[in-house]
């Protein structure tokens, strides 16, 4: 598969490029998708969630009612999970919600996700540039030269850029990530996906 280079004016370049079929024309594994993005959600979670139980509410300890000749059933404690203000049965307590996968799961899952991004023709690459001053206003500039202004872009740089970054982190539609941090999610949250030129090449060493 070849695609033309743009420029940041959405002219092209006169340049192309011919992208790995090995990452771009896979068939998707969706299984893998599902497995690596339920692991980068994961890995998102605190997991700080925490509930009191019975033996650690403040409340007396003094038997409500007598055990018996009440009519009533026997209760030992206003702590307990029954009463208002009680301890929660089996409530949530503080864990690790992280899991293992294997690289080459990961990986399969990241090419998966591009060879969709090429199927569905939502891969535009642009050749490599720069700003001189962080300018959100020359960041709408450019997505919209690009046609992709009504989307959700993902930018793929190849080295971390700060002007770059900045201009676009206002832009609520518009992440800008380097090549060490694309992966299986941010690519399919994505409705377009915009490579800088040199990108495509270095895939393959991501681990």
């Amino acid at each position: 598969m070849e695609l033309p280079v743009y420029k940041i004016d959405g002219t092209e370049s006169g340049k192309k490029v011919s992208l790995d079929p090995g990452i771009f024309e896979i068939e998707p594994n969706d299984h893998a998708i599902y497995l690596d993005v339920k692991q980068y959600l994961a890995n998102q979670r605190q997991g700080t969630h925490k509930t009191k139980e019975k033996s650690e509410v403040a409340y007396s300890t003094k038997k409500i009612i007598r055990q018996k000749g009440s009519g009533g059933a026997r209760h030992g404690s206003i702590k307990s999970p029954i009463y208002v203000g009680g301890g929660r049965v089996f409530g949530p307590r503080p864990r690790d919600y992280s899991f293992k996968l294997n690289k080459k799961v990961k990986q399969l899952a990241r090419f998966s996700a591009l060879s969709y991004k090429a199927k569905e023709q939502a891969l535009t690459i642009v050749e490599q540039f720069d700003m001189e001053a962080p300018k959100t206003k020359k960041m709408i500039e450019i997505i919209k030269n690009l046609k992709v202004n009504d989307r959700k872009v993902l930018f793929v740089l190849p080295n971390n850029s700060d002007n770059i970054y900045l201009s676009s982190r206002n832009l609520p539609n518009v992440k800008v990530i380097t090549l060490n941090e694309i992966n299986t999610y941010h690519i399919l949250n994505s409705t377009s996906l915009v490579l800088v030129d040199g990108v495509q090449d270095n895939l393959r060493g991501r681990n």
